[in-house]
């Protein structure tokens, strides 16, 4: 298949390599002409692009012209920028998917839709998301302008935090001090399951749904990150008890039922 990633940073361009393994054409983008050179070296035909809420820049066009399948996986921004507009953004990408008439749509998404509380509910695929947090607000709502086109199939994966190779949220707890939510479920999942999932939604010929994938393991923060500093040889992170914990627990019963996936990589 001819199959585009929108984004090809740190999980898009393994996932380019793993799709070109199975023999995939695949068309990547970046944003800095300095990663043109690695899509080349990974058998990716390398595109710069870059998306704006005026726009985008770039020829997307050619990007996905015959394109059967487009991943979009670009940062929101919006912890750096809370005034942007991600769905702005997305709605931009919309007449071109249509005009180039790609069939399938699987959109990057995160966990972060589900509020954090003191009860630290279970969420699934099936519960309702945050509307008190604009990143959750404007990320339902970009996976709403894919989810609710008709021209086209869209899959929406949920991806707790991420972990693999030089990445590990430890790195900036380390040291730090007056962390909270120190009872809060820890929710992450390694690059390699993330790739073999979105694997598993490229095999799929239509689909509709939205997916959550969390290592089905959920420590405590404070005891997790401890423990985990500690085997890095890191500074060990201290946590503010002052205030009652928030947090949550998500679920991906509905990863493993349905697609029979399997998750490789302990957290």
């Amino acid at each position: 298949m001819r199959i585009a990633i929108l984004g090809c940073g740190w999980l898009g361009l393994e996932l380019g390599k793993r799709l070109r393994e199975a023999n995939h054409e695949v068309r990547g983008s970046v944003t800095r002409r300095d990663g043109l050179q690695d899509l080349r070296n990974a058998g990716i035909i390398p595109y710069l692009i870059k998306v704006f809420e005026s726009g985008i820049q770039g020829d997307f066009t050619s990007f996905l012209s015959g394109v059967e399948i487009l991943i979009i996986d670009i940062p929101p921004g919006l912890r750096k920028n809370p005034e942007l507009d991600f769905v702005k953004k997305i709605q931009n990408l919309v007449p071109y998917i249509e005009r180039c008439r790609v069939n399938r749509v699987i959109f990057t998404s995160s966990t972060s839709v589900y509020e954090d509380t003191e009860a630290m509910p279970t969420y699934t695929e099936n519960s309702a998301t945050d509307n008190s947090n604009n990143t959750a607000v404007q990320l339902h709502n970009a996976e709403l302008v894919l989810l609710n086109n008709t021209n086209f199939h869209a899959s929406i994966i949920r991806f707790g935090g991420l972990i693999g190779p030089e990445r590990h949220p430890v790195k900036h707890l380390s040291g730090r001090k007056d962390i909270k939510n120190p009872k809060a479920p820890v929710n992450l999942v390694h690059q390699e399951d993330c790739i073999n999932a979105i694997l598993k939604l490229v095999d799929r010929k239509t689909d509709n749904s939205i997916w959550n994938l969390v290592y089905p393991e959920h420590p405590e923060k404070e005891i997790y990150y401890s423990k985990i500093a500690t085997e890095k040889g890191l500074p060990t992170p201290q946590f503010d008890h002052s205030e009652a914990s928030k947090g949550k627990k998500i679920s991906s019963q509905k990863v493993r039922n349905e697609l029979k996936f399997d998750f490789r990589h302990s957290i």
